[in-house]
């Protein structure tokens, strides 16, 4: 077991999935009971409810009523459990079969529609995406199944990671936007529904801002729904689809070129 002071002091590895565990004994005293997979559950539950700036290892041992150190039998480090709860929760998500290439259109739909599910579901895990490699087995199966999918729309190679890129960043930034919306009135103690209009109530009222509020009004009524996930879903789907056409039309763009 790695010593606090070594943890403190030791460089920060590149991954928990690169760590050589071999020679470590997880058969020494150690509370009945526990085990890696009971931590990383616990730590998702915390996560859940809490978010990254209140976690600690201290809050972890007291929803398990075990002591902080019992922890480090199973994990040398915050940020190493933190790696492995956020594999976990890619674990979550429901990956398409890639095989038939001419499908590739419902296949990115899927890979789209689960990563903004799970974004909105666990919204620490926006923030920690870009902190961590992500080459645990269930992040590296979401992205293996990614480039397939690119690969199937038959992009060319030097456009496939940009056409990656402009899909699932799309996502990123939508789920990440719309957990912390759904976060934020949960906090509050309103309906989405009951945010929205007393956001836009305020904008109407405020002379420097009426212009935009009866812009987005406009736009908002053209474009449907009547309650703010219904709103969310149109944009999101609308948005989606432009990106699909935009693959197909760059894909027959290439085409064109080999005549």
């Amino acid at each position: 077991m790695v010593s606090a002071a070594d943890r403190a002091k030791g460089p920060a590895r590149a991954s928990v999935w690169t760590e050589d565990r071999t020679g470590r004994s997880r058969k020494e005293a150690h509370p009945a009971g526990l085990d890696r997979t009971k931590i990383i559950e616990a730590t998702v539950r915390l996560l859940d409810a809490d978010g990254t700036a209140r976690f600690s290892m201290r809050r972890l041992a007291a929803e398990l009523d075990v002591t902080a150190m019992s922890i480090y039998w199973y994990v040398d480090t915050k940020d190493d459990l933190l790696e492995l709860a956020l594999d976990t929760a890619f674990g979550t998500m429901r990956l398409p079969d890639t095989g038939p290439a001419d499908q590739w259109r419902e296949q990115l739909r899927t890979l789209a529609g689960e990563y903004r599910a799970l974004l909105v579901r666990h919204p620490w895990v926006s923030p920690l995406v870009g902190s961590f490699l992500n080459i645990g087995p269930n992040s590296l199966a979401f992205s293996l199944a990614v480039q397939q999918v690119m690969r199937n729309a038959q992009l060319p190679a030097h456009g496939q990671m940009g056409g990656l890129s402009a899909v699932f960043q799309f996502v990123y930034g939508f789920g990440t936007i719309e957990g912390h919306f759904i976060a934020r009135c949960a906090s509050a103690g309103v309906s989405q529904d009951e945010y929205f209009r007393e956001a836009m109530g305020t904008m109407t009222e405020h002379p420097q801002l009426r212009a935009y509020a009866a812009s987005s009004s406009e736009i908002m009524d053209a474009r449907g729904g009547e309650t703010v996930p219904e709103m969310r879903d149109q944009d999101f789907g609308y948005a989606l689809e432009l990106l699909i056409v935009g693959i197909e039309a760059m894909v027959e763009r290439e085409r064109e070129r080999e005549l």
